[in-house]
């Protein structure tokens, strides 16, 4: 199902590449000067040049697809590759508190705005699941800002893992309880299906990849080539075994992280994916917006647009705040915690489509066109909010370079979990 309706102008392909090319270039220096993130301005990029603005480009834009694709991909490989794994082995306990509350709450609230709009146990529970994924879209701030290494974004992006992995979970027992009914085969097929990812990832791909690299990765051009091999061959992996590319991708990177951390080509391929492919990902993302039809949902169904534009911002903000004064974090940590774990896009975009094509014998759909739509606008605002939340947040902090041993902004003296010593 494509929910981009047939419009565009007659351009060449040619031309339609010049105006793209230059959005890329000429955007970012328009976002240093209004001070805007630039995850936000590439999605309202996206919506000016899209079907639904200028038309530039067409409803079926295959190559922009497949750009954007493998920009969403690379986006998670260079999570996974940018994660300190010593330091995460530390805080691995932490992680996983994280990781569980901010999936149990925003779970729990999204179930509840089903409930209380109409809809069934299973359309629920997968309402639920769309707000608890999260997708680290601000991750590039925290890049640029050298706070990769900083106890609270090690511990949220640790905790990206879980949430990642048990909203994909649900959306599979969902469709599958949808369709068919509940069964528990299929349920323990698809908790297979996840740890054999994992064990390839880690074990498999691990273990390759080193071999690999040790035999044709001596040079920049072999390195480079088989960063790429490895981020789309766990994605195809994950997609073969009905799970989303993204947590391939995000596996693939952990997997080789060791081995290219430090390679020059690992920076060359960042390069190409910051500059061309990632930026791509979000102006497809401002594709799939119709401002006619954006403000008609706002307008028609504002209760349930609250609701669940509410429920997540609340959810994932008490989340934070809750594992963060837990381990003493300060508010700027505890407010990357949440900023970061706000924005809903990649995963939760996918698994709303799958959801709305998902149909029964009886001809009901998993969820309908009023949930999809509301998804949308979830989309739109968490995405901007999120990252400029993140951006306030960086700003506040007397340093933006990690710290060495671990050391917050406060130059309190933390142990390897990033709690207070």
């Amino acid at each position: 199902m494509d929910i981009i309706p047939a419009t565009g102008l007659d351009l060449p392909p040619l031309t339609r590449f010049v105006v793209i090319t230059f959005v890329l270039l000429f955007l970012p220096r328009v976002t240093e000067r209004l001070r805007i993130p630039g995850v936000v301005a590439f999605i309202i990029a996206g919506v000016v040049v899209g079907p639904h603005g200028l038309g530039v480009m067409p409803r079926h834009a295959e190559a922009a697809n497949f750009i954007a694709e493998l920009g969403k991909l690379l986006l998670m490989f260079f999570v996974g590759l940018e994660i300190d794994l010593q330091q995460f082995k530390a805080a691995r306990r932490r992680s996983l508190a994280f990781g569980l509350t901010t999936f149990a709450l925003p779970m729990a609230a999204g179930m509840a705005v089903g409930f209380a709009f109409g809809y069934g146990a299973i359309s629920a529970i997968l309402i639920g699941s769309l707000m608890a994924s999260h997708t680290l879209v601000a991750y590039p701030i925290i890049q640029k800002a050298g706070l990769v290494s900083r106890p609270s974004v090690t511990v949220t992006v640790g905790a990206t893992i879980l949430t990642d992995m048990l909203s994909l979970l649900v959306l599979a027992v969902c469709l599958t309880t949808h369709q068919t009914g509940f069964d528990i085969a299929a349920l323990a097929l698809q908790l297979g299906e996840l740890a054999a990812l994992i064990a390839i990832a880690v074990v498999g791909l691990g273990y390759a990849g080193k071999w690999l690299f040790d035999r044709f990765g001596n040079t920049e051009n072999g390195a480079f080539t088989l960063m790429l091999l490895s981020v789309a061959a766990m994605s195809s992996i994950a997609e073969l075994m009905k799970l989303e590319g993204i947590l391939g991708a995000f596996l693939a990177g952990l997997a080789v992280n060791a081995v290219v951390r430090k390679s020059p080509a690992k920076e060359k391929l960042e390069f190409l994916g910051d500059a061309f492919f990632i930026p791509a990902f979000f102006l497809v993302t401002g594709f799939l917006i119709d401002l006619k039809l954006f403000a008609a949902t706002i307008l028609d169904n504002a209760p349930l647009v609250l609701a669940v534009v509410l429920g997540l911002l609340a959810s994932k903000w008490l989340a934070a705040e809750i594992v963060g004064r837990r381990w003493g974090f300060s508010a700027t940590d505890r407010g990357l915690m949440g900023s970061l774990t706000m924005p809903q896009v990649a995963a939760t975009l996918a698994a709303a489509l799958v959801g709305y094509q998902a149909v029964n014998a009886a001809g009901v759909r998993l969820i309908d066109e009023r949930m999809l739509n509301t998804i949308l606008v979830l989309v739109v605002v968490s995405s901007v909010l999120g990252p400029v939340l993140t951006e306030r947040f960086v700003r506040t902090l007397p340093g933006k370079k990690d710290a060495p041993a671990g050391l917050p902004p406060q130059a309190v003296p933390v142990s390897a979990d990033g709690t207070p010593a």
